[in-house]
């Protein structure tokens, strides 16, 4: 499965093989062992430090409880009347489909993909920037691309890509691909991120995105067992961005995390109880739109945080 996708998480696998998640990840210590693959967070890739790029087919089979869930929290964010960028990917995508719903949208985009989903959206207006088709991933690159992105300008974008880190930001595989996306985010007033859990530490070759740039990720909830994702998320939190984590199956609603926040301690599974030191409060958030926590709830972090 590595071989056939770049990549594969360690909740795909369980899924495929129909065990659990502890047996897989013994298994890929042992293949990471015999130097078949590497291990990355909550999942595996093709060694070698830097992961290739798959192709859509091999992509749209990854992941795809936790991008539907993340598709679900990114639309929650678009407000009726509003223009935006729509990057290419497959969680992009699925971000499109939602958005069909959006009265009197404007979607800027330069995938073919995302202009499809919203092909039949009466009340939704498509504009596709110009540029050379790139068939690994039905986007439009190259400097007809770019050079169509100059001097537009939008409330958000909202983008994807092969891997995300505090140190870089936002990376990609394709050298055109990381160029366009470059301009469209240099057309919007914010950034949304959209990345599950296993693009979180994954570097690759070209980066589209600083961290210092990036608004807003919106993610799934890594597994208990990830520490390393954890730590990433908490990274991340530090250096600014709001980080939103939405539960697989929950709907259009999840938990945010402000600048400085942690991700994993204060942020529980929807459902759940997360333990703080000093006590423990309730979670999720009632929405992700707030740009920061209620007033109630910022009051009992601190006072958790003083005791």
């Amino acid at each position: 499965m590595v071989r056939a996708n770049g990549a594969v998480s360690l909740r795909e696998l369980a899924r495929v093989v129909q065990t659990s998640e502890v047996t897989v990840r013994r298994d890929v210590r042992a293949l990471e062992a015999e130097g078949l693959l590497d291990r990355r967070h909550g999942g595996a890739v093709l060694p070698g430090g830097f992961t290739r790029e798959s192709g859509f087919p091999q992509k749209s089979h990854l992941a795809t409880a936790e991008k539907t869930a993340i598709a679900d929290v990114a639309a929650s964010l678009v407000e009726e009347g509003e223009a935006i960028v729509v990057g290419a990917g497959t969680t992009t995508q699925e971000l499109a489909r939602r958005l069909a719903r959006v009265p009197g949208l404007t979607v800027v985009t330069n995938s073919l993909l995302v202009a499809q989903a919203l092909a039949h959206a009466n009340r939704v207006e498509v504009v596709m920037t110009g540029g050379t088709l790139r068939g690994s991933n039905y986007a439009l690159v190259g400097s007809g691309a770019e050079q169509s992105l100059q001097g537009l300008r939008v409330s958000r974008a909202f983008l994807s890509g092969s891997g995300l880190t505090a140190e870089r930001g936002l990376s990609t595989s394709n050298m055109l691909s990381a160029s366009v996306d470059r301009a469209l985010v240099q057309a919007a007033a914010e950034v949304v991120v959209l990345a599950d859990h296993t693009k979180l530490g994954t570097d690759t070759m070209f980066q589209t995105v600083p961290t210092d740039v990036i608004t807003r990720l919106v993610t799934d909830e890594p597994p208990a067992h990830d520490d390393r994702a954890a730590t990433e998320l908490q990274a991340l939190a530090d250096q600014g961005v709001q980080i939103a984590v939405a539960g697989t199956g929950t709907g259009p609603a999840g938990d945010t995390v402000p600048p400085g926040g942690r991700p994993r301690r204060d942020v529980p599974l929807p459902g759940q109880r997360a333990r703080h030191p000093g006590g423990q409060f309730r979670g999720p958030t009632a929405a992700l739109a707030a740009e920061a926590l209620v007033p109630e709830r910022t009051a009992r972090v601190a006072d958790m945080r003083r005791r």
